[in-house]
């Protein structure tokens, strides 16, 4: 039987144990700093050793995930090599990958994938981990030159296991892309939100009428600023490239505004608006009322779940499947026009025992 260890037995890893055990039945052993998501691994079956501090329980894995900060990674690392097998595979979930990918050359004859699973949550810890966490979401790797062409196969099908899509991409530009999609947007958006309160008065008028739009731009500032310094910096060359371009562009729209200059300002919003449009196949979710919906990848989900909403009268806008979802949980998104069915609809569910969250 395959044995996977797991290092960091929170959220990600926790989630890794749960698909991995339920999908093919693997021998998992795992490390974490504390020992009350263990114990209840342990005792749900899903681990077959555990320990807070002994490497000696990943002997004869085949793959170990380590799902730590990436500033931690290599001190594992050294203290997993005297340990395990020459031909064991072992790889990370982190959010950046060209500098854990560089520090790794460190470590001779070293098989290693760094990897990034595109999903996450805004709950963290084992006790938030569920096993449908990575269904259908992108799931990035780049392997090192360690790595066989047979070794990227079989790889790929463990990532598979657990319901996501494998995309090699280099770890170079990898850093490039979620610095775009992910890392400058969360800046953004936190800036956005510093703007109105230092923009806002004593009756803080501001507050009380930020409605849709001001919401949904700024919703990710919510997110943990702990996690959220760690990547930025860890990333920083990469997110001041972007940064640098989106103060450039955003000075051509004031510049338009300064100059009075509404035909170049027009042609700005169009282009923009039209490229948005791409994104969700000329349709979108973002003006309705969302259910975010935690679901495993099998025959006929999707039907189950559209006959229990029309036969109890709910009107559905919009569906589909996230494949990038990372801080934010539910593989299935589902968009309403009323309120009132979004409500409806969330209650069904989670009376049929989905996990529901309302966006």
């Amino acid at each position: 039987m395959t044995k996977i260890g797991i290092i960091g037995f929170g959220l990600i890893g926790g989630s890794i144990a749960r698909a991995l055990k339920a999908k093919a039945g693997f021998d998992i052993a795992a490390l974490s700093r504390s020992a009350r998501p263990l114990e209840a691994g342990a005792a749900e079956g899903i681990l077959s050793a555990w320990s807070t501090d002994d490497m000696s329980i990943f002997k004869g894995c085949k793959y170990i995930f380590i799902c730590t900060p990436v500033d931690l990674i290599p001190s594992y690392v050294e203290r997993l090599l005297p340990v395990i097998d020459k031909d064991c595979i072992i790889t990370d979930a982190g959010s950046t990958k060209y500098g854990i990918y560089k520090s790794m050359q460190a470590f001779k004859g070293l098989k290693f994938i760094a990897g990034h699973p595109m999903a996450g949550s805004e709950k963290t810890g084992f006790f938030a981990a569920n096993e449908h966490l990575y269904e259908n979401a992108f799931y990035i790797l780049a392997p090192n030159e360690n790595i066989t062409p047979e070794e990227r196969k079989a790889f790929k099908k463990i990532v598979m296991l657990m319901g996501a899509i494998p995309l090699e991409i280099d770890p170079k530009r990898h850093d490039h892309i979620v610095a775009a999609v992910s890392h400058v947007p969360h800046i953004v958006a936190s800036a956005l939100a510093a703007t109105v309160k230092s923009l806002d008065g004593e009756d803080e008028l501001m507050h009380t009428i930020a409605a849709g739009g001001f919401k949904d731009t700024t919703r990710i500032a919510a997110s943990g600023p702990e996690i959220w310094t760690s990547i930025c910096f860890e990333n920083r060359s990469e997110i001041l490239n972007v940064t640098d371009r989106f103060i450039e562009i955003l000075s051509k729209y004031r510049n338009d505004i300064l100059n009075n200059d509404k035909d170049s300002f027009y042609a700005r919003f169009d282009d923009a608006s039209q490229y948005r449009a791409t994104f969700a196949g000329k349709r979108d979710t973002d003006n309705y009322h969302t259910l975010f919906i935690d679901i495993a990848d099998e025959q006929g989900i999707l039907a189950k779940i559209v006959t229990l909403l029309s036969q109890n009268g709910v009107n559905i806008k919009n569906i589909g499947i996230r494949n990038s979802r990372e801080y934010a949980g539910g593989v299935l998104q589902i968009a309403f026009d009323k309120k009132e069915y979004s409500d409806k609809s969330a209650r069904l569910l989670r009376e049929a025992g989905y996990s529901v969250k309302e966006g």
